[in-house]
């Protein structure tokens, strides 16, 4: 649900829900809720990120403090780097042909500086000190700050040896979150995309990953509330984002992260899965596509919007074009996880074992 969060997000910035036919049918604040939740649905990822790779790495080694930090870098390296090289080979020559939308146009902005901020993980960073990138560049600042923490983790993993030594620092950086964006003041584009709260996120996703495996399950009973209260909290927090953010202002991400890390152990404790929730295959599908449909929706979502901008005939055309984009994002993410990314990561991992 994250993706398609963040999907329905960057198309209602520009064609709200709220403006379609759902508009007379549907209650505003659910409307809204479906598009503008997709900064939180990043945090989402972030934990979920860092609970699937902890979890990885303890199936693989055991213990975090056996890790092998050439073996994660070369396996984080297979998944993340043949469709960054290629999304920024494709966008540099869009930006170089002028295709609108993509041309980087900002005073201080450049194709060398984003480029060179895209592959040193920096963007983030970057759009903090020049401003915004054009929509399919702007994509790549969650990804900066992701690889940087999984740069460190291994090291710190190392270093701190013991699981009383890393568990500590990890949840203080788990913890740090609300006073971490608090922290930032006079910049509202490095807020949103300073390092220090999306790893605080991602540390949260590694101590339920932590959690998971360091007791038993325990009664059934108390897995079935933990899974039910983490996806009741995501829920009402979907719904009432707006309003929580001005009660709680900056712990508004510290209960979304929580909350995510509670369902997420609570699912991995459960018993297993006699087979797919019917019906939901479609959404599964989005999950395991994610990382592909991520980087590529935008694509999607400018062409789509310049056929409606020329062709629009009122709500019921707004409402065809979410039906029309939200299958085409989930087509394209499919076809460069099958054609390119998957089979890129595959030759990638076998390599060193083949030489």
């Amino acid at each position: 649900m994250a993706i398609l969060l963040v999907v329905l997000h960057h198309l209602g910035l520009r064609v709200p829900l709220r403006d379609t036919v759902l508009g007379g049918w549907l209650p505003p604040r659910l409307l809204d809720a479906m598009n503008d939740n997709g900064y939180e649905a990043v945090f989402v990822f972030f934990v979920i990120s860092g609970f699937l790779i902890a979890v990885n790495a303890l199936d693989r080694w055991g213990d975090l403090a056996r890790i092998e930090p050439a073996t994660f870098y070369r396996r984080r390296g297979a998944r993340i780097l043949p469709c960054l090289l290629a999304l920024v080979a494709v966008l540099a020559l869009l930006h170089s042909l002028g295709v609108p939308d993509y041309a980087i146009s900002r005073p201080g902005q450049s194709l060398g500086g984003a480029v060179a901020a895209a592959l040193g993980l920096y963007l983030n960073w970057y759009e903090g000190q020049t401003g915004y990138l054009p929509g399919n560049w702007d994509v790549l600042w969650s990804l900066s700050i992701e690889e940087v923490f999984y740069l460190g983790f291994p090291l710190v993993c190392l270093l701190a040896r013991r699981r009383a030594v890393l568990v500590p620092l990890l949840v203080l950086l788990a913890l740090s979150l609300p006073w971490s964006l608090a922290s930032i003041v006079g910049n509202e584009v490095w807020k949103e995309k300073a390092y220090l709260p999306g790893m605080a996120a991602i540390a949260t996703g590694i101590l339920g990953a932590l959690w998971l495996r360091a007791k038993p399950p325990g009664p059934r009973d108390a897995r079935v509330l933990r899974w039910f209260g983490g996806a009741a909290m995501l829920a009402v927090m979907t719904l009432m984002v707006p309003w929580l953010w001005r009660a709680l202002h900056d712990g508004v991400l510290l209960m979304l992260t929580v909350a995510t890390m509670c369902l997420l152990v609570g699912m991995g404790r459960s018993a297993p899965s006699t087979g797919r929730a019917r019906g939901l295959g479609w959404l599964e599908s989005w999950g395991q596509l994610s990382y592909e449909i991520y980087l590529t929706h935008m694509f999607v979502v400018f062409a789509a919007l310049h056929v409606w901008h020329r062709w629009r005939a009122g709500p019921g055309a707004a409402l065809m074009l979410y039906a029309a984009v939200l299958p085409v994002c989930w087509l394209l993410g499919w076809a460069v996880a099958r054609g390119f990314s998957q089979p890129c990561e595959c030759a990638l991992r076998a390599r060193p074992a083949a030489m």
